[in-house]
């Protein structure tokens, strides 16, 4: 199921049991039961939680898959305009351009200090040149612009 039905009726629900604690909450203060104050926690608690689903739900993104990509870890991410994934060993190479692209589809622009909102994505992996020395090699590029939201593979 996806995350976002699923959340809009848990925060239909909790909002429902907010309302209904808040009946009693009410009751409680007028009545002047000795559970009052613990009440007014639970349905401030209740209804935040509700807002909280409400939110999320409408927030949710969900992630995009590009046919023939391999999910790769991101290794490297400096905040503005470059994102480094790692490949793994036996990654075949019809699947680099592929998950180069899906990395770059992903990637969120809210808080990004790109100039310009282009944004440089490499795949690489580490090879061994020597003992005790290793090389990166970059397998596949793109530039992901955040504005438009368009992503191109670089040969």
């Amino acid at each position: 199921m996806r995350a976002d039905p699923l959340l809009f009726s848990a925060g239909t629900w909790l909002g429902i049991a907010g309302a209904a604690l808040l009946l009693i909450t009410l009751l409680a203060f007028v009545l002047r039961w000795g559970i009052r104050f613990r009440l007014v926690g639970v349905t401030s608690f209740t209804v935040l939680l509700s807002l909280s689903c409400l939110a999320f739900a409408v927030s949710y993104a969900p992630r995009l898959l590009v046919e023939g990509a391999v999910s790769v870890p991101v290794v490297f991410d400096n905040g503005a305009d470059l994102v480094i994934a790692a490949a793994p060993d036996d990654l075949p190479e019809a699947a680099f351009r592929p998950s180069v692209e899906q990395v770059a589809l992903n990637l969120r622009g809210s808080g990004r200090r790109s100039d310009g909102g282009l944004v440089h994505v490499r795949l690489r992996r580490v090879e061994p040149v020597a003992a005790g020395t290793d090389r990166p090699v970059i397998l596949a590029a793109a530039d992901r612009d955040l504005a438009s939201g368009s992503v191109t593979v670089l040969p």
